[in-house]
């Protein structure tokens, strides 16, 4: 096969980064070009470190500017889109999570277009099919279902329309007269090592005696590793790039979950931390329903005050919805489709992501004792 090269936007995030480490084990990889607003320094060195096996070409620059999505994409084959605003708890930054999420996808495609890159991944969000309401239940759900999200929350709303569109473009000619050719994943509730999700219940536990919060103690979800995502992404990018199978994905969405057991978000949490001494909050938590009207009270109190305060509820109905709902998807058509099967099986996963949490308990217990 000829030399090709890749763009990963959003690379510098806890799902591009990876992706980018598996990419540059690809056959016949010229280049891996890595686009983000910002990298950290270790991040930098680590992909210095990839420029013995593939040549790495680091670009700090917006997804809203042209000008730069124009370089980004000159001579690519390929471009995997992960660059995205992640953000379940917000409904007063919807201007930047459209403009980002939305607006930063569409001119992905217009560049790609422009610059006659035949080939477009996308990074979607189960947030895409729901859930709708806490009431819904939905068990090895699949593709053929067409679910999709009614909540005009920022996050969800920008990532349907952003999917929308990438799947629309599918088959649209390019400048020099080729075709491009796309395709979405919709990743699970993305768990490991680095996931500020993890990250934020971590912290908050960790000022609170090593005792997990209960919210979210309703759902039934079955979240998926972040290296199984990245796989998944590779999976995709070498079908598209195969003639022969690349008509049987072109303009579809497939859903990626691996062989994590179906469990609460709290039960997550604490498979993955009980190692370190965590617990679970004792005592009951607030029920659901009350949970969901109080949403609605704080959602009507934002509202009201839009005009003079941008206020930020703690929780929305959306995220009661998303966090207490039964919802769980089958990765089966990307198994036949794309080959995708999980790089990782769930006791590694467990075991990848639990020493990640100990090395934050250890670095909390050091930072104590110094202010002792």
């Amino acid at each position: 096969m000829a030399a090709w090269s890749c763009l990963v936007t959003g690379a510098g995030g806890f799902l591009g980064q990876r992706i980018v480490h598996l990419l540059a084990e690809e056959k016949e990889l010229q280049e891996i070009r890595v686009l983000d607003k910002v990298f950290k320094p270790e991040l930098l060195e680590q992909f210095s470190k990839l420029r013995s096996k593939v040549k790495v070409t680091v670009l700090e620059g917006d997804i809203l500017d042209k000008q730069c999505l124009r370089e980004a994409c000159q001579g690519i084959s390929a471009v995997i889109h992960t660059a995205s605003i992640i953000n379940v708890h917000s409904i007063t930054q919807e201007d930047s999570i459209m403009k980002v999420n939305l607006q930063g996808t569409q001119l992905m495609l217009e560049t790609s277009a422009q610059e006659n890159v035949p080939i477009f991944i996308y990074t979607s969000s189960l947030e895409v099919a729901g859930p709708n309401s806490y009431k819904e239940v939905v068990q090895n759900g699949h593709e053929e279902e067409n679910r999709e999200t009614t909540w005009t929350n920022p996050y969800p709303y920008s990532k349907k329309l952003a999917e929308k569109a990438v799947l629309a473009a599918n088959g649209q000619t390019l400048k020099d007269g080729g075709t491009l050719s796309t395709c979405a994943l919709r990743p699970m509730y993305i768990y490991g090592e680095g996931s500020q999700f993890l990250l934020f219940h971590m912290n908050r536990a960790l000022k609170n005696n090593n005792t997990l919060e209960k919210f979210g103690q309703y759902s039934v979800v079955n979240p998926v590793y972040v290296g199984n995502v990245a796989w998944a992404h590779i999976l995709a990018l070498r079908a598209l790039r195969d003639p022969k199978r690349a008509p049987r994905i072109q303009g579809k969405f497939y859903y990626i979950s691996d062989d994590t057991p179906h469990q609460s978000y709290v039960d997550l949490n604490y498979n993955l931390s009980k190692e370190w001494g965590f617990s679970l909050q004792s005592g009951m938590s607030c029920p659901v329903f009350l949970a969901h009207w109080i949403a609605f009270l704080l959602e009507m109190v934002s509202f009201l005050l839009y005009p003079i305060y941008k206020y930020d509820p703690p929780f929305t109905r959306h995220l009661v919805a998303l966090s207490n709902s039964t919802f769980t998807f089958s990765y089966k058509k990307a198994k036949q489709d794309l080959g995708y099967r999980p790089l990782f099986s769930w006791e590694e996963a467990k075991q990848k992501t639990s020493d990640w949490i100990g090395s934050l308990v250890k670095e909390h217990r050091t930072l104590k004792t110094k202010m002792q």
